[in-house]
């Protein structure tokens, strides 16, 4: 949470309980952020750029990247206001609607990026592990309808982020104000538990399964098979590596914080909780930025894709739908 004046607030405390400095956060956030920013921004449009102008006919893998693209790059052009106010100690210059809308941007676009990986690891799950009957259904219009779903799924689920962030003249709530603290913390567990647990759950089943496959002996395909299942296996552990790195450390610390306010724990236990909360919420950022490590690898920087593509044609159709699929 963002607090006033460098102090936290616990469940009924009266005006405030518990004050502790949080002057690293002004150093952290706005350097982690300028970071991810930078590094992010290039690799997303440079990926966007790849996939518009590089690819002619989008396969559902194609699809989903590229949601995930547009999801991460509208994240980070939140970024730089976010910078500008952490910066600047937690002094929103801004109005109070564009609070609200940036907060919503923030958050819609990060369980946007949670929920296309997800769709990412089940598409390519059903190519792996059910080739054959995957064909029937699997394809292109599915699949843009499926981001569709996302989406609004999304919207509608973080809209009440809108109503719950409030500003005070000064700062610009990461959670809202205390009178509607408790309100906001059962919608945030509500989001946690099916925007990343769920999620988080079915992207270790898929990977999982797709790496007992992937690990079966096979004299189909030769030296082209080896490579195809060694690039799926980097693509799982890239996949595995933002979830548990970026996503699974943000969640867990952010949920422990809001539940340490809310019982009113003491003061050294809510402090704790708080600093390791901000100090993960740059990873959480960070995977906009590993992100388009997955698109330049899924066929294989797209350069060899675009050169082999008349040779694919004139392969088998399940073998083509394989290598679309690894």
């Amino acid at each position: 949470m963002d607090t006033l004046n460098g102090s936290s607030l616990a469940k009924n405390a009266t005006p405030y309980r518990c004050k502790f400095n949080e002057d690293f956060k002004y150093i952290l956030l706005p350097t982690c952020y300028s970071v991810v920013f930078i590094v992010g921004i290039v690799l997303n449009i440079t990926a966007m750029y790849a996939i518009l102008f590089r690819i002619k006919h989008w396969s559902p893998n194609t699809i989903y990247m590229m949601n995930l693209t547009v999801c991460d790059t509208l994240y980070i052009l939140t970024l730089p206001f976010l910078i500008y106010y952490y910066a600047d100690k937690n002094d929103w210059p801004f109005s109070e609607a564009f609070c609200k809308l940036i907060r919503f941007l923030f958050y819609s676009n990060l369980y946007g990026s949670i929920l296309f990986l997800t769709c990412i690891s089940i598409h390519r799950f059903l190519g792996i592990c059910h080739t054959v009957r995957s064909m029937q259904w699997v394809n292109a219009r599915r699949a843009r309808l499926t981001s569709l779903i996302v989406w609004a799924v999304v919207l509608v689920a973080q809209a009440p982020v809108l109503y719950f962030s409030r500003t005070n003249g000064q700062v610009c709530y990461d959670t809202t104000s205390k009178d509607l603290f408790e309100y906001f913390l059962m919608y945030s567990s509500a989001i946690t538990v099916f925007f990343f647990l769920i999620p988080f759950g079915v992207v270790l089943v898929c990977n999982g399964m797709m790496v007992r496959t992937l690990l079966q002996p096979s004299t189909i395909g030769g030296a082209t098979s080896r490579h195809s299942k060694q690039k799926s296996v980097r693509m799982i552990v890239i996949v595995l590596l933002v979830f548990i790195l970026c996503f699974l450390p943000f969640h867990l610390m952010r949920t422990i914080y809001y539940y340490f306010r809310y019982f009113d724990v003491n003061c050294a236990l809510l402090e704790g909780s708080s600093i390791a909360y901000k100090v993960m919420r740059p990873l959480a950022s960070a995977n906009s930025c590993v992100d388009p490590i997955l698109y330049f690898m899924a066929g294989q920087g797209f350069r060899r894709g675009l050169t082999q593509r008349s040779k694919l044609r004139k392969k088998p159709e399940e073998s083509k739908h394989l290598s679309t699929n690894l």
